[in-house]
């Protein structure tokens, strides 16, 4: 009955700025823009209600980007001012999304030629995850939303009793 995550959404401050970004960085691809800047704003009270939008806010622009073969982003950007900054780990609710990467030092060096700012070097990966060459990395795009580098060439040492594999994009 489910097939699994879609697409993932965030808003940006920028559209083509973020789609840079996400091109330079990731490779990712326009799929289509659902909401283009030349039509009249989402807004008003069904929009409100559908979308869980507080009273006020339009959305000028959505796209859609697809990064390899994993679940499609969708990005918003309001033509409001935004509530808050974008989540952190120490906050409720969605805050990041990692991309598997093949080559951590090329995408580290791609992030951060595209603007991102990594948080630290890559690390290893801790407890199950751990490996030899297992690594991951957060960083930061540059408007502030945070992203995860990740690769486990090594696997993941499942406990007994584990329900499900984890869902790795195909190489």
């Amino acid at each position: 009955m489910m097939r699994g995550i879609d697409h993932v959404g965030m808003t940006v401050p920028d559209m083509e700025e973020a789609t840079t970004f996400f091109k330079q960085a990731f490779d990712a691809e326009v799929c289509y823009d659902v909401q283009r800047p030349e039509q009249e704003p989402m807004q008003g009270e069904e929009v409100e209600q559908q979308l869980g939008l507080p009273s006020g806010k339009t959305i000028i622009h959505m796209r859609l980007l697809q990064i390899a073969k994993g679940p499609t982003l969708e990005l918003f950007q309001l033509g409001t001012p935004t509530d808050q900054e974008p989540a952190r780990i120490s906050d409720l609710g969605l805050h990041h999304f990692a991309i598997y990467v093949d080559d951590m030092q090329e995408a580290t060096q791609r992030f951060k030629d595209a603007g991102g700012t990594l948080l630290s070097a890559p690390h290893p990966l801790a407890g199950v995850e751990d490996g030899p060459r297992n690594r991951g990395v957060y960083g930061v795009t540059p408007w502030g939303s945070l992203i995860e580098l990740i690769a486990y060439p090594d696997g993941i040492d499942y406990p007994d009793g584990s329900e499900a594999k984890r869902w790795t994009p195909p190489a």
